[in-house]
């Protein structure tokens, strides 16, 4: 048997979630147990800060925790830079700020007030004054992926076709119809988060654990143990096959 796993799917600024997805993991595994957190840590949901606060305190502790670089952490990390950049993988009439993406919220929780009628360099400003060194580092040093040697942790999924040690940072972080149509048997078994399904699938080649936290749907987490899988519940471990 190889050693268990555990992964986390797109927090979204869902502290309370997130706790609870920890409880089922330390309550199956132990304190010690080997977890893969996929990205998307803020936006959207009320406290991004908490939840960035509560992984890095986690990190700091010595806890066997690996943290994946989500599109959102990134936008995030941009925007706090001393000139913001903009993701050209958003449309024209969106931006980080935006509802839609939720950095509205993100900044929110960082007592950081945003409206359309807000000066944006204002915003900007208050936002670099609020936001905590250690934030901004744990944002910018997340990693694009993590490997066991059944298994390969993204946020977004993979290139088809391109080797693991070759994949492009834009598709780590966003690839999506490319990734989602191909049957083909991939180097391991991918698991990813990134877009939103109602319940965490293993699709053969790859598992969605993205399950809408953003939104107030639920977090998933899953156990794996080679390329066998199972959703952690409250009421125990359930597979998860596809």
């Amino acid at each position: 048997m190889q050693d268990p796993i555990y992964a986390i799917g797109d927090i979204h600024g869902q502290y309370e979630m997130l706790l609870q997805a920890l409880e089922l993991i330390e309550a199956d595994g132990g304190p010690g147990a080997r977890t893969v957190f996929l990205g998307d840590y803020t936006d959207r949901g009320p406290q991004s800060r908490e939840v960035l606060a509560h992984l890095i305190a986690g990190r700091e502790a010595g806890r066997d925790w690996h943290f994946i670089k989500g599109n959102h952490d990134r936008m995030f990390a941009w925007f706090l830079q001393e000139v913001p950049r903009h993701d050209h993988h958003l449309p024209v009439e969106l931006y980080w700020l935006h509802p839609r993406l939720g950095g509205d919220t993100t900044l929110a929780s960082y007592g950081v007030e945003f409206s359309p009628r807000s000066r944006l360099s204002e915003v900007h400003r208050a936002a670099r004054a609020a936001v905590p060194e250690a934030h901004r580092r744990f944002l910018e040093e997340a990693r694009l992926s993590h490997e066991t040697e059944e298994l390969f942790f993204s946020h977004a999924g993979i290139r088809p076709g391109v080797g693991l040690a070759e994949q492009a940072e834009e598709d780590l972080l966003w690839i999506r119809k490319p990734f989602h149509e191909s049957r083909a048997d991939h180097p391991k078994l991918v698991v990813h988060g990134h877009t939103p399904i109602g319940r965490a699938t293993h699709y053969g080649n790859r598992v969605n654990l993205d399950t809408d936290a953003g939104h107030g749907r639920r977090l998933s987490v899953a156990l794996f143990e080679g390329r066998e899988c199972w959703l952690l519940t409250p009421e125990g471990r359930q597979p998860l096959r596809p």
